[in-house]
C-alpha cells in the first residue's frame, strides 16, 4: 500500500487519543504541520506529526493531501508565524485564516506559502528560524504567552499545556523539542545544581510515582515561567515551584536540562 501524507489546513486541529469527538485531546496540529497517515477509518485518520513524531487521531477533513515530494520539501521549512496575534493568510478563494504563533509556512516565497497545491498569501512578516539562538529572544517569546490559559494538549496562545509551551517557545528559537515533558527531559545536558542555572534552561518535575509530568523555562536560578492554570512566573528552589497564591509548593523539582 502506498504511503499517504497530509498537511494541516486549519488554524488548529485536535489530535485525539481515540477516533471519537469525545476522546481526550492529547495534542494539536497547527496550520502547516505535515503528517504521515498511519491508519484510516471513514471519518478519522491516525497520523504522525513529522515535527515531533507525535501520533493521534483527527478528522481527515482538516488535512490537505500531500504527495511524497511535497512532504519531503516540508521537512526543510524555516518560516513560521511569529509570536503575534494577527497572523493572517488569505486562501485562493479570498477567505482568511488567522494562524497561531509557531504555525509552519511551507515553501514560503515572495509573500506566499503552499499547502500541497493550495497557495496562501501571507499578510505578515514571517519569523525565520536560524542557528543563532538568543537568550533574550527566547525569553521574549516565552513572555508572549504570559497568561495564556492552561489546556491539556494545547499548543496555542488561547490554550496551552506545559510541554506545548516549552516546545513552541524553543521551536520559534530554532531548537526542536519533543512533545511531552518526559520526552523533553531525555534531551539536553543536565545541570547539576540550581545555582548553576542559566536563563533558558528547562526544569522538569515529577509526581509521587517518579514520573516526569511538568516542565518550565527558567528565567534565572530563582524564577520559572510555566503553564499551570495559566502561563505564569513563580519562584523556584531546590524543593520545587512555590505558588504564592496557593501558599504551597505545587511541583517537585526532579532535573534541570540545558539546550543552549
Amino acid at each position: 500500500m502506498e504511503q499517504h501524507y497530509g498537511i494541516c489546513r486549519v488554524a488548529v486541529s485536535p489530535l485525539r487519543a481515540d477516533p471519537s469527538d469525545r476522546a481526550e485531546i492529547t495534542s494539536q496540529l497547527l496550520f502547516g504541520d505535515h503528517v504521515t497517515v498511519l491508519e484510516q477509518t471513514k471519518k478519522w485518520w491516525r497520523v504522525r506529526n513529522a515535527y515531533d513524531d507525535y501520533a493521534g487521531w483527527l478528522d481527515f477533513k482538516q488535512l490537505a493531501d500531500l504527495n511524497e515530494a511535497q512532504f519531503l520539501k516540508c521537512n526543510s521549512n524555516q518560516f513560521f508565524a511569529p509570536a503575534a496575534v494577527a497572523n493572517q493568510v488569505i486562501a485562493a478563494d479570498g477567505s482568511s485564516y488567522y494562524l497561531p504563533a509557531g504555525s509552519n509556512l511551507p515553501l514560503y516565497e515572495d509573500g506566499s506559502c503552499f499547502l500541497g497545491d493550495d497557495r496562501f498569501k501571507v499578510l505578515f512578516t514571517p519569523h525565520q528560524s536560524n542557528a543563532d539562538v538568543s537568550i533574550d529572544g527566547l525569553l521574549a517569546t516565552a513572555a508572549f504567552f504570559l497568561n495564556a490559559p492552561y489546556l491539556w494538549g494545547g499548543r496555542t496562545l488561547f490554550g496551552i499545556d506545559c510541554s506545548g509551551f516549552s516546545q513552541l517557545v524553543f521551536k520559534l528559537n530554532g531548537i526542536k523539542l519533543r512533545r511531552d515533558a518526559w520526552q523533553q527531559a531525555e534531551q539536553g545536558q543536565a545541570v547539576d545544581f540550581l545555582p548553576e542555572v542559566k536563563a533558558g534552561d528547562l526544569a522538569f518535575f515529577d509526581n509521587e510515582n517518579g514520573r516526569i509530568t511538568h516542565v518550565g523555562i527558567m528565567l534565572n536560578a530563582n524564577q520559572i515561567i510555566h503553564a499551570s492554570g495559566k502561563v505564569r512566573v513563580d519562584p523556584l528552589d531546590n524543593q520545587g515551584i512555590y505558588n504564592a497564591e496557593l501558599g504551597k509548593y505545587t511541583h517537585k523539582l526532579r532535573i534541570i536540562k540545558r539546550f543552549l
